[in-house]
Order: C-alpha cells, then sequence, then structure tokens
C-alpha cells in the first residue's frame, strides 16, 4: 500500500495537469494516507464520490 501511495505522490509532483494551488493539498494528504492502514480504501471512496459529482459536467460537456 505505501508503496503505491508513493508512486501517486511521484507521478502528482511531476504531473503538470495538477494545478500548483492544488498539488501542495493534493500531496499532504497522500503523505498523510500513506502512513494510515485503510489508506487505499478511503482514495478509492473519495474518488467515487468525486466522480459521482463530476460525471454529469463531463457528459453535458461530451467528454467520455
Amino acid at each position: 500500500m505505501k508503496k503505491k501511495i508513493e508512486e501517486v505522490i511521484n507521478h502528482v509532483q511531476k504531473s503538470e495537469k495538477v494545478s500548483d494551488e492544488n498539488k501542495p493539498l493534493i500531496l499532504e494528504k497522500l503523505k498523510d494516507w500513506r502512513n494510515e492502514d485503510n489508506a487505499i480504501n478511503d482514495i478509492a471512496i473519495r474518488f467515487e464520490n468525486w466522480w459521482m459529482e463530476m460525471k454529469p459536467i463531463f457528459d453535458e460537456l461530451g467528454w467520455k
């Protein structure tokens, strides 16, 4: 689990798609999760919730 989170941290640090404003916030939370036992579960749930909120917007824009 920790290795996978470390990979995500590295990806976020290198990503040009993540804004400079959001990057420190995302990295801080990922580093916190890296030390938690249920980290991956929490990430999956949060992403699923985010997706459910954003999917109608993406559909409206025609992004699939």
